[in-house]
């Protein structure tokens, strides 16, 4: 089976099991891959902010019926309910310091932020539209990274369609590029096409040129966290993201890249017993 229907099957499973009754993308019409409310598909409903947040946001995520955030196999559903627990709750250090971002006990993260914003130019007529990060954890001042960002993919990274490259305006950014000359060359390598099949890089290139210049090369760290599956398709985007990881580093920038399923188990063995349900649920479902 392939690794996008493997993902949906396995979503719409959960969802029979829990008694929930799927609708089509176009509601009476379409897969039958979506909950019949936005709130059947998340852990917890969407806290004001994190609403608030996806609205800006411009990958309309809760417009329409059903909203894309609807869908079992929906990434941002997927980066809600491992993540705006610990807003809530007010521990955003805790999942700072699972996803990697810093050791245990380290309090510089404040706070979570969906679908945040960074601009790479002002010239709004060749970027009129700046890359909308998933999740990004805003720090204190004193910290010497402003920001950690994650890129979240799911279901969307095994899917048949073809990722954009790298547009020409990009390369010309020559002040951007000065001390990023690896992944200079990758982009333009990208240019007009993307070269890997199931790693999105140029989307990712975008970011860090965003985070770059608002916090310089070393005031930011940016993770990949991704949906790992056995075979072929599984390989080879552990492979490609091994190698954009190896451009990257080389140039400095502080990439990692994490799977879920690595997320979630570290989660379960250290949260496991003073957040059983938040455990459980992403446990049951998505391992």
């Amino acid at each position: 089976m392939k690794a996008y229907e493997y993902i949906i099957s396995k979503q719409t499973q959960w969802a029979w099991n829990r008694g929930i009754q799927l609708v089509g993308s176009q509601g009476s019409e379409g897969r039958l891959a979506y909950t019949p409310t936005l709130e059947q598909n998340l852990f917890e409903p969407l806290e004001m902010d994190t609403r608030k947040s996806f609205e800006q946001g411009d990958g309309n995520e809760i417009g329409g019926n059903p909203a894309k955030m609807q869908a079992v196999h929906s990434s941002s559903a997927l980066g809600v309910n491992v993540f705006q627990y610990w807003q809530r709750i007010g521990q955003v250090p805790a999942i700072a310091s699972a996803c990697g971002f810093c050791r245990k006990g380290s309090v510089v993260s404040q706070r979570i932020v969906f679908e945040d914003k960074y601009v790479i130019d002002d010239n709004l007529d060749k970027f009129p539209k700046p890359p909308n990060i998933d999740v990004v954890f805003h720090n204190s001042d004193s910290s010497s990274f402003k920001r950690f960002a994650v890129e979240c993919k799911f279901s969307e990274a095994y899917s048949s369609q073809q990722h954009d490259g790298i547009r020409p305006a990009y390369l010309d950014l020559f002040q951007l590029w000065l001390d990023i000359p690896n992944l200079h060359d990758f982009a333009t390598s990208i240019c007009p096409n993307e070269n890997f099949i199931h790693l999105h890089s140029a989307q990712l290139i975008k970011h860090i040129l965003g985070l770059k210049r608002r916090f310089g090369k070393i005031g930011f760290r940016l993770l990949y966290l991704w949906y790992d599956v056995l075979g072929k398709e599984g390989a080879i985007h552990r492979d490609e993201i091994e190698k954009f990881s190896g451009i990257a580093t080389a140039d400095g920038v502080y990439f990692n890249a994490m799977s879920y399923q690595e997320l979630i188990l570290a989660m379960s063995k250290e949260y496991g017993q003073t957040h059983p349900n938040y455990i459980k649920y992403l446990s049951e479902r998505y391992l």
